[in-house]
């Protein structure tokens, strides 16, 4: 059962808390599932945490990572689940929302600033993308301007396109730092509205910028010639 490829629900379904699954690899430290509501680590956005359930244990889950194409939930503590047993997994669905908040955010602020994202960060308490500028952006006025997105009460949706479609349209990528991901032959995009951002992403997301929040720009940093540095925390 290891040669088979982790169905990943957290991409269509970001919302679900919990669900049933089956091993189908096992480690020292580390599960395989048949499919998983865990978002693994990636994209800058931090891998979930939460508890899987069997054999009347309740086992910790610390991260969630990818490794050569592999989702591994990792643990807090050797386990000796055999491959073939059903599990319940559970994610910590308070720090999974902040993350989806935090990630939805920056993609607003990423349409905000006019300039490629050379690096950037999701967390559950904060977020930062770093710009290819030479100039630093008004804190206060991208805070007034990232909170009018939010409150514009904008759709958030995903699809798909090619990976001869993302070549044909270079533009779509925003970031230095980060390749969407290829060997499927389709790559996964997320649009805000009908024109406020569009772009290659396999992060969780709320369905609406309203569920963000208010948030607040906590810094704006000069990291160098040409890279400024917007940090954003939710309120």
């Amino acid at each position: 059962m290891k040669d088979l490829i982790t169905n990943e629900i957290f991409k269509e379904n970001p919302y679900k808390k919990n669900c049933t699954s089956q091993i189908i690899n096992t480690g020292q430290n580390w599960i395989e599932l048949d499919k998983t509501i865990f978002y693994a680590e990636g994209g800058g956005q931090l891998g979930d945490t939460g508890i899987i359930k069997a054999q009347n244990r309740e086992i910790i889950i610390v991260n969630t990572i990818r490794e050569n194409n592999s989702i591994k939930h990792i643990t807090d503590t050797e386990i000796n689940f055999g491959i073939g047993n059903k599990v319940d997994c559970f994610i910590d669905w308070e720090r999974r929302y902040k993350l989806m908040k935090m990630h939805t955010c920056l993609h607003l602020l990423c349409s905000l600033v006019k300039a490629q994202v050379t690096g950037g960060s999701v967390t559950d308490y904060k977020g930062r993308l770093d710009f290819n500028l030479d100039y630093k952006p008004n804190k206060e006025e991208v805070k007034n301007d990232l909170n009018d997105l939010i409150q514009g009460n904008y759709a958030v949706t995903d699809s798909w396109i090619s990976d001869r479609e993302l070549d044909e349209n270079p533009d779509l990528v925003r970031t230095m730092s980060v390749v969407p991901p290829r060997g499927a032959g389709k790559i996964r995009m997320v649009k805000i509205g009908e024109n406020i951002d569009y772009q290659p992403c396999g992060g969780t997301h709320v369905k609406n910028t309203s569920e963000i929040g208010l948030v607040e720009i906590t810094k704006v940093e000069n990291k160098g010639r040409l890279n400024k540095r917007i940090v954003v925390s939710l309120a």
